[in-house]
Order: C-alpha cells, then structure tokens, then sequence
C-alpha cells in the first residue's frame, strides 16, 4: 500500500504539530486550513499561531483547496470532535474509494452519540476509517520529542501500514484493530481530566488528584467495557497513558478548563470556546453511560457541574459522600 502523500485537514496546534511529523517521516504533505487568515499566516509565514517558533518543515503544502488535499493517499482529520461531520460532508464526494481517513479528534458527536468513526462512515462510506490517539501534547510532537500513540483501524494491515506511513524516531505510533476502544479512551479521559482540574483549582492536593485520576480510569474501564473495547487496549496509550497525561499538566485544555471552573469561573466563560472537548463530551459520555447501566459519578458530577444542576463544591460533596464500599 502505497501511503507517500498525506492530507492534514485542520491547520491548529494539532494539526500544524501532525504535518510537521509526517513530513519529517518523509511524506509529502498538505496542511489544509478553512480559515483564511491563519491559512495565509501559515503559508506565508511558515509558522503557525498556535506554535510560536516553530517553523513548518519545507515539505508542507499549505492549501485551502479541500479537492486537491483530498487526492493525497491518506488523510488525517484534525478538526475538532463536533466539527468532523460537517467537514466531512464536504470531503465525501471529493475523496477517492477506500482512502483512508484518521481521525485525530477525541471526543463523541453531540445528539447522535457516535463515535467519529462511526460519523466518518456515515457520511461517507467508501472510505477506511481508523482512528490516532495516545498521550500526546502538539507542542511536544511539533518539536520532535519523544511521543508514542495508538493508531486503530478496522483492518489490520492497514493500520499497521499507516502506523509507518506516520511514524518517525521521535514519533512511535503503535497499531490496533480495536477502534472503539481507542476512541473510548480518547473521549472519555477529556472529561475525567475536567474533574481532576477542578480539584487542583481548588486546592484540594495531590492525594485527592491520584485517587480522582484511579477512580476516573476505573469509570473509563466499565465504560469501555460496556463497549466492546478490550482490556489492552484501556490500559494502554489511549486509554491510560492519555488519561495519567491529560490529567496531571495545565498543557491540557481540558485540565485547564477544570482549574478555572474550581477556582470559581462559569462554565460558559472558560471552556467551550478554547475548545475543551470535554465540555461538549461529558452530557454525552452520561446519556450513554446511563443507557448501559454503567455507574460513572465522576463524569456525572462533572456533566452537573458544566449543566449549572451543581456548584463545584456541591459536586465534590456528592463524590466525598458516597458510600463507602469495595474497590473494583
């Protein structure tokens, strides 16, 4: 399988910080942008806004033309989690059968409850959808640090093949064919990072985030479970490793977001527009949580908390309060 030329779609720190790691794969590579200012910044200045100093490597593209990106042999899908279906709408007609489409974006759709993948065949089902997620800030991966993800498609082979198409020495995707459990982990540990935030915004110390974070990954791991996702996969890059990641550094927008929420900000004020996923994710995660009999207090606390049904302290109080019982 041949995989030279690469799409980016999605020109944010993200996607700037994924073009940079193809390109130094050896790919040839177009970072398409829709927004035209930055479109304009990054082709002229060959440097993104997000990433300050960090100048794109000489083998991107820059591009606002969706068809042309849409030729390339595979095409990474970085835009944000609730914007996947729209752009992908306008890319169905333009991609050729069977090119492969990752979706770099962690979160679940709002009022379908579908995973992207599932959005991504949805909306055009000629494709190969497969999914990339793992610990992974883009700044880090931008300038070359070490960084490991999981790349997960339906079949083997070819998430093997886009494992190499996209790795580098300082970029280590390892491959899967369990897609659900890859983006299970991606979606879920934004929300549990909310929730390990706002204990850090209010100053409730390092006890209190590790045992968050230990029972954050227990609700991951039933959830997932409930889903399909293997045991490996959970514990692994795009389960655990993501979420040790997410909720432990204010490099995370959505650990971010948390630390403004418990140092009293309003959900409405800190967190959707600097695209914390989780703020869309967690009502989500609950509703099918819910559906399944799965018990998530922490997601639900923290859906309660962005819903305005609880104040802060009020959703620490209900976690502190619950009874006590065996750890599973």
């Amino acid at each position: 399988m041949s995989l030279d030329s690469i799409a980016v779609l999605g020109g944010g720190a993200w996607g700037t910080a994924l073009a940079q790691t193809c390109a130094r794969a050896g790919r040839q590579v177009t970072l398409w942008e829709n927004d035209a200012d930055n479109a304009s910044s990054l082709e002229q200045n060959r440097e993104s806004r997000f990433l300050p100093g960090m100048r794109l490597e000489d083998g991107i593209t820059v591009s606002r033309d969706l068809a042309a990106a849409a030729k390339s042999d595979a095409i990474l899908m970085v835009v944000p989690a609730q914007a996947v279906r729209s752009v992908m709408k306008s890319l169905a007609s333009l991609a050729a059968p069977r090119t492969p489409v990752i979706v770099c974006a962690k979160g679940i759709e709002a009022g379908t409850r579908k995973f992207m993948t599932e959005v991504v065949v949805e909306c055009a089902p000629g494709v190969s959808p497969a999914i990339l997620s793992g610990p992974s800030f883009a700044a880090d991966v931008a300038r070359g640090l070490p960084t490991a993800v999981t790349i997960a498609a339906g079949d083997g082979k070819l998430a093997g093949a886009l494992a190499q198409a996209v790795g580098s020495a300082s970029f280590r995707p390892y491959h899967s064919t369990d897609v659900r459990g890859v983006e299970i982990g991606g979606a879920t540990k934004n929300v549990l990072a909310i929730a390990c935030g706002i204990v850090a915004g209010r100053g409730l110390g390092a006890s209190a985030s590790a045992a968050l974070t230990t029972r954050g990954f227990a609700e991951l791991t039933r959830f997932g479970k409930a889903h399909g996702a293997r045991a490996e996969t959970l514990t692994g890059l795009s389960g655990l490793g993501d979420l040790i990641l997410t909720c432990s550094t204010p490099q995370s927008r959505n650990y971010s977001f948390g630390v403004a929420l418990g140092k009293g900000e309003r959900p409405d004020a800190s967190g959707r527009g600097k695209l914390a996923e989780g703020a869309f994710t967690a009502p989500v995660l609950l509703e099918m949580a819910r559906e399944r009999g799965v018990e998530m207090p922490i997601a639900a606390a923290v859906a309660a908390v962005l819903a305005g049904k609880m104040s802060v302290d009020e959703a620490i109080d209900s976690l502190l309060t619950r009874p006590i019982k065996a750890e599973e």
